[in-house]
C-alpha cells in the first residue's frame, strides 16, 4: 500500500509539472490565437542576443513536491514519527518541487531590436523558434491579442489590379 500511495503521488507531481509548462515560442501558436486577425508591422532587424526566460512559479511544483513528499514521509517509522516525517519530508519536497518547476519552465529565448519604417524601435523576446534571423534582415512583427512575435518578411509581390 505504502508503494501504491507513492507511485500515484508521483503521477500527481508529474501531470501537475507538464501542464504548468507552456511556451513563447513563435513556432506554436496558441489555440485561443486561431482564426484570430492579427496586426502586422513590417520592420528591420537591427540586432538579436541571446537570452534565457526565467522559469515560473506558480506554486504547482512545489504543492505537487509537497504532496510526494509528505506521502512518502509518513510511511517513516511509527504513527508520530511517521507525522514528523511527513511534514518535514513535505516542506523539502515542496521546495525542490519548486527548483523542479522552475527549471523545467526556463526558456532559451532571442531578444530582437527592430526598427519600423516610421523610424522607431522595439525590443521583443521570444523564445528560439525553427527561423534563424539576421540583424539587417526584413522582418514582420505580427501581433495578436497583445502578444508580438518576430518573422522573417515573406518576399514581396506585386498585385495585378484590373
Amino acid at each position: 500500500m505504502k508503494m501504491n500511495k507513492f507511485a500515484l503521488a508521483a503521477s500527481v507531481l508529474a501531470v501537475a509539472m507538464l501542464s504548468a509548462c507552456s511556451t513563447s515560442n513563435p513556432d506554436v501558436i496558441q489555440r485561443n490565437e486561431a482564426q484570430r486577425m492579427s496586426q502586422v508591422q513590417d520592420a528591420t532587424l537591427l540586432s538579436v542576443r541571446a537570452v534565457t526566460v526565467d522559469g515560473s512559479q506558480s506554486g504547482v511544483g512545489a504543492v505537487a513536491g509537497g504532496v510526494v513528499g509528505a506521502v512518502a514521509g509518513s510511511n517513516v517509522g511509527g504513527r508520530t514519527e511517521g507525522q514528523i516525517a511527513g511534514v518535514l519530508v513535505g516542506l523539502a519536497g515542496a521546495a525542490v518541487g519548486n527548483a523542479i518547476e522552475r527549471n523545467v519552465t526556463k526558456e532559451e529565448a532571442v531578444e530582437m531590436l527592430v526598427q519600423l519604417r516610421n523610424g522607431e524601435r522595439r525590443a521583443i523576446v521570444q523564445a528560439k523558434g525553427s527561423e534563424v534571423l539576421t540583424p539587417g534582415e526584413a522582418v514582420i512583427l505580427v501581433t495578436t491579442g497583445g502578444k508580438t512575435r518576430v518573422m522573417r518578411a515573406p518576399p514581396v509581390s506585386s498585385v495585378n489590379k484590373s
